[in-house]
């Protein structure tokens, strides 16, 4: 048996040992507090299911956006050591121009405003 087949067979088995003992040492035994949707002994004042409102979501995904022009602008003080720096200078430049106009008109429609 070569070694693949050996760890294959070793992990299958290990895995399957511990579900089993999982389900075997368990202890299952619910109770109203533990079916409570809330563990800390309050009554639900309202529905856990209430929508979210379309503005968490877009300062969600505009957070994600600068959050990646950071990722993207990051490598900039290495970059700027190579041998034609006002190339990448250029292009760093052209990504943060183009979110600031981005952010801009976002913020002229009102889309960063919470309250109508």
């Amino acid at each position: 048996m070569n070694t693949v087949t050996f760890m294959f067979a070793l992990s299958t088995t290990l895995a399957a040992l511990l579900i089993t003992l999982n389900f075997w040492l368990a202890q299952m035994n619910p109770d109203p507090e533990k079916l409570s949707p809330y563990e800390c002994g309050f009554d639900p004042l309202g529905s856990a299911r209430l929508p979210f409102s379309i503005r968490f979501f877009l300062v969600a995904i505009l957070f994600l956006l600068f959050d990646l022009e950071i990722a993207l602008l990051l490598p900039l003080p290495w970059a700027t050591q190579l041998h034609s720096p006002t190339y990448t200078l250029t292009w760093a430049y052209a990504i943060i121009i183009l979110l600031t106009l981005g952010l801009a008109y976002e913020w002229l429609q009102g889309g960063l405003e919470w309250a109508e």
